[in-house]
């Protein structure tokens, strides 16, 4: 099962609402999820699609406990390749879907004409835990989220694009910075945060869901700072035996062009133990002589002495 659908099924079992709060959540999955058509006589009906038949039960229930309204389940075949059934909640003039669509802020008839709205009505989320239901409702809906094994990603697919500049506002009143891009014909708002999607997960209640990403989060941590942390040893370690390389390379050259007795003392003696023992550190160097010489002492003779390698190279 799909990261999404985990989230999506964990947040349809948060049946125990008041009416306001089931309202609030109608109205957002049927603003993204619904389809109003005309019939024969001048009469619409509305259906809720869905491939997730935990949604389906969901609003039949809603419907039927706080409007009174016994809507008609159907399910059919996709003709999607991944064959996938689709769930449809189908409401009809005779059951009320007028009063309803009112209800919920899909339609408006305050002009005399039948419309669709495509605001978010205030009346809706005035409350806070209206709200929260109201993006609750839009995630069961049009709501995708990513593996955050993979990738952090979570977004809301909408078709209006003033609807869709609403929802980002009302989304972002959370402290958020949810975004809106156009993607063929639909218009998305997306979060690519791992905390801000934390967050979202908590206003809409997927609290189990919320801990697996923090689990997951944690763990993306520790392995990405291990990673830094070996890169930084890796880089350090590849300076260093460079440096030594380079180190040697001189002493050989001047051996070879004028010989190491023709070093000063403190020169000679460092570059004489560079080249016994290629693999120690500047400090274990400097352990060796007496009196001992610090780490930036021995780097400043052994400085000296690639610099006497180098003008000989020019001679």
């Amino acid at each position: 099962m799909s990261f999404s659908s985990t989230v999506k099924n964990e947040i349809c079992r948060y049946g125990d609402l008041n009416k306001e709060e089931a309202r609030a959540l109608l109205a957002g999955l049927m603003k993204v999820s619904g389809t109003l058509a005309l019939t024969g006589e001048r009469k619409i009906n509305f259906r809720i699609s869905t491939e997730n038949p935990a949604i389906a039960r969901l609003a039949f229930k809603m419907l039927k406990e706080h409007f009174d309204i016994h809507s008609k389940l159907m399910v059919k075949k996709s003709n999607s390749l991944k064959k996938n059934n689709i769930y449809l909640v189908m409401i009809t003039e005779e059951m009320g879907v007028r009063d309803l669509l009112e209800k919920v802020g899909v339609a408006d008839s305050s002009g005399g004409f039948f419309m669709l709205d495509y605001t978010i009505p205030d009346r809706l989320i005035h409350e806070e835990t209206w709200k929260r239901s109201y993006i609750r409702g839009v995630f069961l809906g049009g709501g995708s989220i990513s593996n955050p094994e993979k990738t952090y990603h979570l977004e809301f697919v909408t078709h209006n694009e003033e609807y869709a500049e609403d929802l980002k506002n009302l989304i972002n009143t959370y402290g958020l910075n949810s975004k809106v891009i156009k993607r063929k014909s639909s218009f998305v708002i997306y979060i690519k945060e791992g905390e801000q999607i934390v967050d979202i997960l908590n206003i809409i209640g997927a609290h189990n869901s919320l801990l697996q990403l923090e689990n997951v989060r944690i763990m993306k941590e520790m392995r990405n700072n291990g990673n830094r942390l070996v890169n930084c040893e890796t880089a350090n370690l590849s300076k260093t035996v460079n440096a030594a390389v380079r180190q040697i390379e001189s002493i050989e050259l001047i051996k070879k062009e004028i010989g190491l007795e023709r070093l000063p003392k403190n020169l000679r003696e460092v570059a004489e133990l560079r080249i016994k023992f290629p693999n120690e550190s500047l400090k274990e160097l400097g352990e060796m002589l007496v009196p001992e010489v610090g780490k930036s002492g021995i780097n400043h003779r052994l400085r000296r002495i690639e610099k006497i390698a180098e003008e000989l190279k020019h001679h």
